[in-house]
């Protein structure tokens, strides 16, 4: 058997899925896959993952797969190339998205750090951080 190869999907929880529409597809520029009303939006993040944004009640449920779900923020991020870092923070600016945070980290990599419309806390990562084969 062979080691798990990658991260394939991140999920997080917002109550208007609209909303959460919007800022994932227009503000952060991410393809919107698929979208059931009231229920979900899938959204592809590069070429190897995907940003699953569930409506919590909805999943609780499990009528569609087993029951899962969560309260409160949730964190999740997004990989940038390093020389994006100062347009990703004007581009955040200028859609009047307050950073939170910057970080840089002292094996490499920096972070900015900003809420989506649900609250979850959103970072873009530039290479360098986890010291992964990667870059990341």
């Amino acid at each position: 058997m062979r080691p798990i190869e990658a991260l394939v999907e991140t999920a997080i929880y917002a109550d208007d899925l609209e909303l959460a529409e919007r800022f994932y597809r227009d503000v952060l520029g991410l393809d919107l896959t698929a979208r059931e009303e009231g229920r979900h939006v899938f959204f592809r993040v590069g070429d190897r993952s995907m940003l699953l944004v569930f409506r919590a009640e909805s999943t609780l449920k499990g009528d569609h797969l087993p029951a899962h779900g969560c309260r409160g923020p949730g964190h999740l991020a997004l990989g940038i190339p390093a020389q994006d870092l100062d347009a990703w923070r004007s581009h955040l600016e200028s859609r009047h998205v307050s950073i939170e945070h910057e970080e840089s980290w002292p094996r490499g990599g920096h972070s900015l750090y900003f809420r989506d419309p649900a609250g979850n806390s959103v970072e873009l990562l530039t290479p360098g951080l986890w010291g992964l084969p990667s870059g990341w």
